[in-house]
């Protein structure tokens, strides 16, 4: 009742709880509109017919000249059922499955991963993707093999490495290990503390783990496979002065560990299995132990520093942390292809959600058949994003192996500064996203999606650790905010930016200036979906993050120290580490729409990437209305726009996940099969 009204009458509320219930009730049953063989709800008064899309063609865009290669993987696998990887399988079981799953794609399917390692890594990382939604586990068993153990003997090692165990990495005869973790250091690298002491009276290094923290752990291939290890190991080498050695740094070492031919723990080694794990069960990590293993001279991974028979150390780099940063850079190869199969589990996962979405069917208008799940607005707000986003890590991700590739060729120094930074944050940020979005996906089907056979769980728990090795990605972004604040640096120092941090030099002056009041209240559609107004805002954002936390560092480090500013400071330099990604995303995004020639597909791919920048900016609009660079008016539209374009992408997501071009045999998921799910589906549990 009103009491300010005295002609209130019961009718009165009466009527207004009957059009609030008549309100709710429109949330409840929507309106109807027919699309493929459903009935669908939503913006019908705002929608324009559906848009084409040439699946094939946006398909050969996304993937281009590796699809045969890709091909190739799935077509053995799917010929040789005796290699599919079962729902349920014991520990033991899938290690040996895996390692036959290697086998066979070696040397029965006759694809030879390791030779593109160097030569065309682009072709590699397509064939660790296909690999990956084989099994996971053998994803990173293949990569065990050759990004990690063969690359460091391509990358770290000479000639007379690369002679002595090229084809033997290459054809299984010498499988092998990456010994850098230990029980106490990951992230550390440098603060490692197994010791590689070089004896000039036999001319070998004797390797020692000196107590239980310097145990290598989680090193995969040890438990059970393995005969070679990479070891990374403090360098010590005799001196005549009190000390009586000297510290070179960590370096790297080829350490056999079983016998080559009886498969036998060699002398001096202990190998024990870290056991079952949340995921990735068909890889086999063990721990090691070495007690005065001694190995030649020559099994120094030499490229960055070399010891002579009479013990004299030379490098072409002067000091350790040159030395150490060689080295590292040389490794970032493992990052870009997480991010990169990061992004092949999210296509995987969202392509089983997209289908069953489309397929499922619940409630509706009354009296009419029910609709499909993926009509309803809530849905498409889970689903519509992340297909969105997708799309964006897939061309990020394949800029990234492009300039990987080209960084290999040329060894030029910025550009490998250039990868190193960038591959760690779009490996931190997209396994980041993909975690999330494996338990979105999950959920978004419900009951159905907890069945172990419609593979959530596996791909959940299997790419978890994706946000951990490699680089914990706390970490990992806190070395893109370190490279940002490097860049301000030489931007007011008159110095030049690397090619990834160009739009600093205009966006950091936009930003020293005042926001555009006349902009800032800009409404419309075609200036909401403009990627020069999507491209500023997100560079505005970063910049402003930039300033201010460089102010905040110079403010506490008086007080605190450098160490005790950064950590003060460090939620901060997160943020900006994820927003600099996130424009760099942007940008190949849209440089990847504009570059398409096929009409329909880049129609497609605009509609994506404009919901992937409009949600991002409303998932932060309160940093753009705070400096009144998004008035309250133009908030309200890019939210109206953002669900509005989740609907317009629901039209073509079947499409959008058919361009992915994962088949029914690659997918394995009841729930996501383009015919008869439901009688697959029940068969599988026995009617």
């Amino acid at each position: 009742m009103d009491p300010e009204n005295p002609n209130w009458t019961a009718d009165d509320e009466t009527q207004i709880v009957s059009r609030r219930i008549q309100r709710l009730s429109f949330h409840l049953i929507p309106i109807p509109r027919p699309l493929y063989e459903s009935h669908q709800l939503g913006m019908v008064a705002c929608a324009r017919a559906k848009l084409e899309v040439d699946t094939e063609k946006l398909s050969f865009y996304m993937r281009g000249k590796h699809r045969e290669i890709q091909e190739k993987v799935y077509t053995y696998f799917n010929s040789m059922p005796e290699l599919q990887t079962p729902v349920e399988i014991s520990k033991d079981e899938h290690r040996e499955l895996c390692w036959r799953q290697l086998f066979g794609l070696i040397r029965e399917a006759g694809i030879r991963p390791f030779r593109y390692v160097v030569e065309d890594p682009a072709k590699y990382f397509a064939i660790a993707e296909a690999v990956g939604a084989v099994d996971m586990s053998l994803g990173i068993k293949l990569g065990v093999q050759y990004s990690l153990w063969g690359g460091s003997v391509l990358n770290l090692g000479t000639k007379k490495h690369r002679d002595k165990y090229f084809d033997g990495i290459d054809n299984l005869d010498y499988p092998g290990c990456f010994a850098m973790t230990e029980l106490y250091h990951g992230s550390n690298v440098q603060g490692l503390q197994t010791v590689a002491t070089f004896d000039p009276i036999t001319d070998e290094f004797v390797i020692n783990t000196p107590h239980d923290g310097a145990i290598k752990w989680w090193i995969g291939n040890a438990a059970v496979h393995g005969k070679f290890a990479t070891v990374f190991a403090k360098l010590m080498l005799p001196t005549d002065d009190s000390k009586g050695v000297s510290d070179m740094g960590v370096h790297a070492f080829i350490v056999p560990i079983r016998d080559l031919k009886t498969h036998q723990t060699l002398p001096g080694i202990e190998i024990h299995d870290c056991g079952h794990k949340v995921g990735l069960n068909g890889v086999d990590n063990g721990a090691l132990r070495f007690s005065s293993v001694r190995i030649p001279r020559d099994n120094l991974l030499n490229r960055f520093g070399d010891v002579s028979r009479d013990g004299k150390y030379t490098s072409s780099l002067p000091t350790i942390n040159k030395r150490f940063a060689a080295t590292l850079g040389e490794l970032v190869g493992g990052r870009v292809g997480l991010a990169y199969s990061s992004v092949g589990v999210l296509k995987l996962a969202g392509t089983i959600a997209i289908r069953y979405s489309l397929l499922r069917q619940q409630f509706g208008p009354p009296k009419q058949p029910e609709v499909s799940i993926l009509d309803y607005q809530s849905q498409q707000h889970k689903l519509m994003p992340m297909l969105a986003s997708t799309y964006a890590f897939h061309f990020a991700t394949l800029h990234l192996v492009e300039k990987y590739s080209e960084m290999k060729k040329t060894h030029d120094e910025q550009l490998v500064g250039d990868v190193h930074s960038l591959s760690a944050g779009l490996k931190a940020y997209v396994t980041s996203y993909t975690a999330k979005s494996l338990s979105v996906c999950r959920e978004a089907c419900g009951g159905h999606g907890y069945a172990a056979v419609n593979r959530f769980g596996s791909l959940r728990n299997d790419h978890d650790i994706f946000q951990t090795f490699e680089g914990d990605n706390t970490v990992l972004l806190q070395q893109v905010a370190g490279d940002l604040l490097k860049q301000y640096k030489e931007k007011f120092q008159g110095g030049t930016l690397a090619v990834t941090w160009n739009y600093l030099k205009e966006s950091m002056n936009a930003y020293l200036s005042q926001p555009n009041p006349v902009t800032a209240r800009w409404e419309g559609v075609e200036h909401l979906r403009d990627p020069k107004f999507q491209l500023d805002a997100f560079r505005y954002r970063t910049s402003r993050l930039l300033q201010s936390v460089a102010v905040r560092l110079h403010k506490h480090s008086k007080t605190l120290g450098g160490f005790g500013a950064w950590n003060r400071c460090l939620n901060h330099l997160l943020t900006l580490a994820e927003s600099h990604i996130e424009s760099v995303i942007l940008a190949k995004f849209i440089e990847a729409v504009q570059n398409c020639p096929d009409v329909s597909s880049r129609a497609a791919l605009k509609l994506a990437c404009d919901l992937y920048a409009l949600d991002r900016i409303w998932n932060d609009i309160g940093t753009y209305r705070n400096v009144d660079y998004v008035a309250p008016n133009k908030a309200k539209a890019i939210h109206k726009l953002t669900e509005y374009l989740s609907f317009e992408v629901r039209n073509i997501a079947r499409e959008l996940v058919d361009a992915f071009n994962l088949p029914d045999r690659v997918t394995r998921a009841p729930i996501a099969m383009q015919s008869e799910a439901y009688a697959q589906y029940t068969q599988h549990v026995g009617f």
